[in-house]
């Protein structure tokens, strides 16, 4: 293994120590609860937004809180639920007259310790509900879930929800706009190499020369099948037929069109994609009119990509294209 790394042990605290040090002015760091917050959270005008996972797939999620995205983020160890006080003291930290949004990837150690942290939230007295997200079509049940996973249309749902709060709405309209959006969204994925986790230090599982998983999990759970690797437009029929069919999308259909990298693709290739996806769409009748290219949500070092569409309406367009300020820069 070659990588960037003192102590496994320590790789996450020392990614978010890095991370709030390069942005001072915007983002706090409490190690004890291994937790980033927004500088000016919380904030009495608004619901604030909180979401947690397993580290490994950033910028989801601690890279995402900012102005109209996240109010926080409070991740586990690479690949693991974060634990319950984590996610208590997110709450209390950025607790908010209007209220506190938990956001969950639908895993069953996220699911577990995120319930279990609304109800200590709620016997603190603050008012807190919990949305979860499920956007993969790969698989309805895997060895992580209950139910469909959550993988990367959750930056659809962050974005919402941070757009609404920034506007005011109360929590139970950001939740009614979260799960409008969640019931959108539908993603599947593929994976042409395995990651490797810093602690384990060798790949989480394998792959032939000629193989690729399709459906895989962002943590490298299997999918709907292992087979040869196939050309770039038979793969982005492997995935978008599926997201297609779920829905269903059709013809006459607005939607987001996202090519979400899982840590180890060149950004040519995700644009590859990207331009035969979008020409597959049209020629269905459905017109991608927001796109959305890099990584978002991603499995450390893996190579391979996940396809995203969202189904628009005006209102989701609108909370889609409303301002936010985020870590991620450009000049």
């Amino acid at each position: 293994m070659k990588k960037f790394v003192n102590d496994p042990k320590q790789f996450v605290p020392q990614m978010l120590k890095g991370l709030a040090l390069a942005n001072p002015d915007t983002l706090t760091y409490d190690p004890e609860a291994n937790l980033i917050a927004r500088a000016d959270a919380p904030r009495d005008d608004k619901v604030s937004i909180v979401q947690g996972s397993g580290s490994g797939h950033e910028p989801a999620h601690v890279m995402v809180v900012g102005k109209g995205m996240l109010d926080a983020a409070c991740p586990g160890d690479v690949f693991a639920a974060p634990p319950t006080d984590y996610v208590v003291a997110a709450a209390r930290r950025v607790n908010s007259p209007k209220g506190v949004l938990l956001l969950v990837n639908n895993y069953t150690g996220d699911k577990m310790a995120f319930e279990m942290a609304e109800e200590f939230a709620e016997a603190e007295g603050i008012t807190v509900k919990t949305l979860f997200i499920d956007d993969d079509v790969a698989v309805k049940d895997s060895t992580y879930t209950i139910g469909r996973r959550g993988v990367a249309g959750n930056f659809f749902v962050i974005k919402a929800v941070g757009a609404a709060s920034e506007a005011g709405a109360d929590l139970d309209e950001v939740v009614r706009i979260g799960e409008k959006v969640n019931s959108v969204t539908r993603t599947m994925g593929v994976a042409l190499t395995a990651c490797t986790p810093p602690a384990k230090g060798s790949p989480l599982f394998e792959l032939g020369d000629d193989e690729i998983e399709v459906g895989v999990g962002i943590h490298g759970e299997p999918g709907r099948a292992r087979q040869e690797m196939v050309s770039a437009d038979e793969i982005v029929d492997i995935l978008l037929d599926p997201i297609v069919s779920d829905l269903p999308f059709a013809d006459g259909d607005r939607v987001a069109l996202m090519v979400n990298g899982l840590g180890g693709t060149p950004i040519s290739e995700l644009y590859l994609l990207y331009g035969i996806a979008h020409e597959k769409l049209v020629a269905q009748g459905i017109t991608p009119v927001r796109s959305y290219v890099g990584e978002y949500c991603t499995s450390l070092d893996m190579a391979g990509a996940s396809i995203t569409l969202v189904k628009l309406d005006d209102e989701v367009e609108e909370l889609l294209a409303a301002p936010a300020e985020i870590p991620i820069r450009t000049f």
